[in-house]
């Protein structure tokens, strides 16, 4: 049954990869057969939210072994088969032993916290220290399994979720090449749209994250971001995004980028899910100093701020210039319409708003020099395979293997390896200084101040630079679709450790629009 069952040695670790249509085959088995998974059917997980999800569990409508099941199933027939989707990257193979110990410890203690039983996928580049592999998509790393689970992983476990598998990205979240597609990998292919398979982006680079959450393949997902990747894929797959502060949520056991703008974040089909996962994944982590600084500034549960009326009274201001670069008609047409319902909803909108050093911040270079350093120190600590120790090893696997590995080239990749790895050239150092002056004291704070606002908003996820060089947080919500079909979100962003805060106005503005449309007519 288990037909594509292999296995391999490299340096004493023992390699096994299971086909995912086999792992739901085996599981069906195992369940009981056809019968039990007709059974299951009478649950329509199908847009559910966690809650709801959880209060099933709670009533014991339905059981985690059973959800797990029905989850793996629909990404079986919808994103393996079907319209193909390619959002997941793997199973993992223990998700229904989890869920079943989970089931008995819920009949003999109850919950152990608030994700008890829910199946959620992570991001590929998110170190799990189980039977599935780590690789940011990476071929160079396709046999990488780490050591450990991720700080966030460690966390999503003690509220209770069941980590049910890995979804697919942009190779090394989009940091190996220019022009690479969003939601393509070496290692896994490319990411469909569910609202427009090959016609609309997909966003990325947690591409399989915003896509398996909008198709409903669990319950929400885990992305990460450096600049856009939750709040991009969210916006293409008409999903909530919410990208935290720099230092709200641990990096460590995350494959890197930057360490001044990487950090973890959730995707879901609502602001209350995804502010369920927000504050199952905050904490101070010894191994991450950044998040030192969140004490006393996160919280481990952000549903009380799940307001409907968090709009009234709010000043929020409109950058213009961001609502006509790169926007159609169309777009620029459901931006205003946002606009317009943000001040329905009771809130003091000011336009424009305009932050004048947005145009100056159009250089990458920090992002270049961090890399080799971000790079180099997780795989010297995490990998598990001997050849690839760090970025250079990365580069000549791929130089080996050019056909699968290279169809766009990788050319940050060598750009990153021509820098020291030090940090401590002076263009280095200038740039940074550079950015935090440019996004914080004359960008976002500046606006924030003059105008006397509470949060800026952007069309899509136009804002997500200037918001990542800051370290700043951002919430997106969906705010209707073209004539094609095509979505756009609304993005909500304001000062550090404001997340409470954007989470109230998207929530307010979401309850009071209710734009999203999940996408039946693709997926079905």
């Amino acid at each position: 049954m288990l037909k594509s069952f292999s296995h391999s040695r490299t340096s004493g670790i023992q390699m096994v990869e299971y086909c995912i249509d086999d792992i739901v085959m085996f599981c069906i088995i195992i369940l009981g057969g056809n019968d039990c998974m007709e059974e299951n059917r009478k649950f329509n997980i199908e847009e559910m939210t966690i809650e709801g999800l959880s209060e099933a569990i709670r009533s014991r409508t339905v059981t985690s072994r059973e959800l797990v099941s029905m989850y793996l199933e629909r990404i079986a027939k919808l994103d393996k088969d079907g319209p193909g989707i390619n959002s997941v990257a793997e199973i993992n193979p223990d998700a229904l032993h989890i869920a079943e110990a989970l089931d008995r410890n819920f009949e003999l203690n109850g919950r152990i916290g608030p994700l008890h039983g829910i199946p959620i996928l992570i991001k590929d580049n998110i170190n799990t220290g189980d039977k599935m592999h780590t690789t940011a998509g990476s071929l160079a790393l396709s046999h990488n399994y780490a050591p450990e689970d991720a700080f966030i992983v460690k966390k999503l476990k003690a509220a209770g979720a069941v980590i049910m598998g890995k979804t697919n990205l942009t190779e090394f979240a989009n940091f190996m090449t220019e022009n690479m597609p969003n939601g393509y990998s070496s290692r896994g292919g490319q990411v469909m749209n569910p609202y427009g398979a090959g016609k609309f982006d997909v966003g990325g680079s947690s591409s399989g994250s915003g896509a398996a959450a909008a198709c409903s393949f669990c319950a929400g997902a885990i992305g990460t971001e450096t600049s856009g990747s939750i709040l991009s894929p969210a916006c293409c797959n008409s999903t909530v995004g919410i990208k935290p502060t720099v230092g709200l949520v641990s990096r460590s056991g995350i494959v890197p980028i930057a360490n001044s703008q990487d950090t973890a974040g959730p995707i879901a089909r609502t602001v209350a899910d995804a502010a369920i996962l927000l504050g199952a994944i905050t904490g101070e982590d010894s191994q991450d100093p950044v998040t030192l600084a969140s004490c006393r500034r996160s919280f481990m549960d952000y549903t009380g701020f799940l307001d409907r009326d968090g709009l009234k009274g709010a000043r929020i201001g409109v950058p213009k210039e961001y609502f006509y670069d790169d926007l159609s008609k169309e777009q620029i047409a459901l931006a205003e319409n946002a606009v317009k319902a943000i001040k329905e909803l009771g809130a003091v909108v000011v336009e424009p708003a305009d932050i004048p050093s947005a145009k100056e911040l159009n250089r990458y270079e920090v992002l270049i020099y961090e890399f080799k350093s971000s790079i180099n120190a997780y795989l010297a600590r995490y990998s598990s395979v001997p050849y690839v120790r760090n970025l250079a090893d990365i580069i000549d696997f791929n130089m080996s293997r050019p056909e699968e590995t290279l169809k766009y080239g990788q050319i940050i990749l060598e750009k990153s390896q021509e820098t020291k790895g030090t940090l401590a050239e002076s263009e280095y150092i200038l740039e940074r200084l550079r950015d935090l002056r440019l996004s914080q004291k004359e960008g976002i704070d500046m606006v924030l101040d003059r105008y006397n606002l509470d949060a800026v908003i952007f069309p899509g996820y136009s804002g997500c630079d200037i918001a990542a060089r800051a370290g700043y947080p951002s919430v997106i919500v969906p705010a209707g679709y073209t004539g094609e079909g095509e979505p756009l979100g609304i993005t909500f962003t304001s000062r550090a450790y404001t997340e409470s805060q954007l989470i109230a106005f998207a929530h307010a503005y979401e309850q009071g629009t209710k734009k999203r449309i999940p996408p039946v007519e693709y997926v079905k």
